[in-house]
């Protein structure tokens, strides 16, 4: 059991005593399924009744009392209750199936016009049919659910979750039905809290929903639960990592790792713990690459349990002011990117979204992305395996966070463990991100760097960064010498001269930095607003060719930065944000994007794409 279960167990125990014992304990979240869209699924996507309850009479009596807490547990609209043919003796206030439907995954704020800027609590209903079968165990799967999500399952709880964009699991195999007819009930909340991670203050759509595919996995009892297969830690010719089993029966069973391709096969027996660590020698492999994404077909197998997956090999190190991509310097060329199809309104619905938006950055000569500013799409990261796209992926500690909550610690934890978990078998991924422009001071210094250890506690192999803080000096200096810095891979900095400080593009130039780290610099933003069709001249804001030239300088500038390793400009698509209100140049929208919010590139896309073509030159020989 991990610490992260333990607290979750615990804190459930105490929900119950509090409650006066309601009739069933909640579960704690189970331990991620590492690759749970691989397993035998039952997709739960479609139409699921919803309900609008702003006063979360659903949710509390009269009283501002749980009706999930309390003695009988009944009353909430989890129940899903329906009148008897005594009505007259019955108020029931709602009525799920005569509701209408909202598409799952999918946000509510594109769907329904009056839910545009809705903030609150939304519940969902889903009936399904499952049969359970002797010897297999089920796991109610949620890719992610903003913000806070209330699940129950045959009117009966199972916990509660918060963090919008990581998953959520439980075991469900003995709160099923014997006849199979079941439901889910879902109490989805999307209300900004300063507490919360995201705080109250961002920058982009606070898409509320179920956002990302739901299903229910089958498992035999005792199954792999987790996994990792990577190369050791600067090793290009040996593979390290670990098999995880959950089960009555997961005590001293052998685990075979099969690389067919690569001609390997392993061994390993579990401890008391179900777990068991190897190492493998693998000198041939075709390492991955961007320019050679070589994935191979790995099995992990019991005598009661198979699971498949496709991987790539390779290592991520720093050394001095160069990243080492497979021992090799590389120049990391990127574009930052939110998980949004600007062609259609909400968040990116499926495979179709997220590959036509990593076809563009390719398109733009990109070797990288930056996954801002929270963890993306499982199948985001698979896509950029296959498509060889080097990935920083990033939790929402955004701003100003609550930093001397301790409470608010723990959920960046979790959300970084979860983050890590998704991810630790892609190639693609390179960076975990722990933040973004988190002003100074001691308690954000403690926060931050704790995040930094985590990180490193749990996958040594990749590198750390954030987005770390600057400053300016009378005399046109730029100084990076934020001591997070201290605590990480790179020095990655987001800095808008031309936009929102120093003076028109044509100034920028003037320019220089004093950067405290002799580490690989990366620009993590750099940008401006264009509203795409609007041409002036290159002094006028939201102009494309102002937004061209401050490119232009831009890179001229940046240039001049020995150590600078990489970029991820801000953005590759204009995207929906609630802050960005004038009523002629956004409309809703960030422009800041290289392709507009209909799909045109703007003037600044193909300079930026003209500088990574002379980069792919001096770095990769094309």
């Amino acid at each position: 059991m991990t610490f992260r279960t333990s607290l979750q167990t615990l804190a459930a125990a105490f929900l119950l005593l509090a409650g006066s014992f309601a009739t069933q304990p909640l579960l704690a979240q189970s331990t991620l399924i590492q690759n749970a869209p691989g397993r035998r699924v039952l997709s739960l996507n479609g139409r699921w009744n919803y309900i609008i309850d702003p006063y979360e009479n659903g949710f509390y009596d009269y009283r501002r009392e749980a009706f999930d807490q309390s003695k009988s547990g009944k009353g909430g609209y989890y129940d899903n209750a329906k009148p008897s043919t005594k009505q007259e003796t019955e108020l029931i206030e709602y009525d799920f199936d005569h509701a209408d439907a909202l598409q799952v995954p999918g946000d509510w704020n594109s769907q329904r016009p009056e839910l545009l800027y809705y903030e609150g609590t939304i519940w969902y209903k889903k009936s399904f049919n499952l049969q359970p079968k002797a010897g297999k165990r089920y796991h109610l799967y949620f890719g992610a659910i903003n913000y806070e999500a209330h699940v129950y399952l045959n009117g009966k709880k199972l916990g509660m979750h918060k963090g919008g964009f990581t998953p959520i699991q439980y075991d469900i195999t003995d709160r099923l039905n014997p006849g199979g007819d079941n439901f889910v009930v879902v109490k989805a909340d999307n209300t900004r809290r300063p507490e919360e991670v995201p705080t109250i203050n961002t920058d982009w759509w606070n898409y509320g929903g179920m956002t990302r595919d739901v299903f229910v996995a089958e498992t035999p009892q005792t199954f792999i639960s987790d996994y990792k297969v990577q190369l050791a830690k600067g090793n290009m010719g040996q593979l390290a990592g670990f098999v995880q089993l959950t089960g009555e029966a997961k005590a001293n069973q052998t685990v075979t790792l099969s690389i067919p391709e690569a001609k390997i096969t392993q061994q390993v027996k579990t401890d008391g713990e179900g777990r068991a660590s190897f190492t493998v020698p693998a000198r041939k492999l075709t390492l991955w690459s961007p320019q050679t994404p070589k994935l191979y077909a790995v099995t992990l197998s019991t005598g009661t349990d198979q699971v498949q997956d496709r991987i790539g090999f390779r290592t991520i190190e720093t050394r001095g002011a160069d990243i080492l991509l497979n021992g090799k310097s590389i120049f990391m060329r990127g574009i930052s990117m939110h998980d949004e199809n600007p062609l259609i309104p909400g968040r990116a619905r499926g495979e179709g979204d997220l590959r036509m938006l990593l076809t563009w950055a390719k398109e733009l000569g990109c070797n990288y992305v930056r996954l801002a500013h929270y963890p993306h799409n499982e199948t985001m990261l698979k896509l950029a395996d296959e498509m060889g796209l080097l990935v920083w992926g990033e939790v929402p500690v955004y701003w100003t966070i609550a930093w001397q909550n301790p409470a608010t610690y723990q959920n960046a934890e979790n959300q970084l463990s979860d983050l890590i978990s998704l991810g630790k078998n892609r190639a693609s991924v390179v960076v975990w991100s722990i933040g973004n422009e988190t002003p100074l001071s001691e308690p954000r210094l403690k926060f931050m760097s704790s995040l930094a250890q985590k990180a490193r506690s749990l996958d040594d192999t990749r590198l750390i960064s954030a987005a770390l803080e600057l400053h300016r000096t009378p005399d046109n200096v730029i100084h990076v010498d934020d001591p997070l810095g201290e605590f990480l891979d790179l020095t990655s900095i987001n800095e808008y001269a031309g936009w929102y400080w120093g003076g028109k593009p044509s100034e920028i130039t003037k320019y220089t930095f004093d950067i405290k780290y002799n580490k690989p610099v990366t620009i993590s933003e750099f940008g401006g607003d264009a509203l795409a069709g609007y041409h002036a001249d290159a002094d006028t804001r939201w102009s494309e060719e102002y937004q061209e030239a401050l490119y232009q300088q831009q890179i001229k500038m940046l240039s001049t930065i020995k150590n600078l390793r990489g970029m991820t400009p801000w953005i590759l698509a204009d995207f929906r944000a609630t802050r960005r209100q004038h009523p002629v140049y956004q409309q809703g929208f960030n422009r800041k994007g290289l392709i507009s919010s209909t799909g045109v590139k703007k003037k600044a896309f193909y300079v930026l794409q003209e500088y990574y073509r002379q980069l792919a030159k001096q770095y990769d020989g094309k």
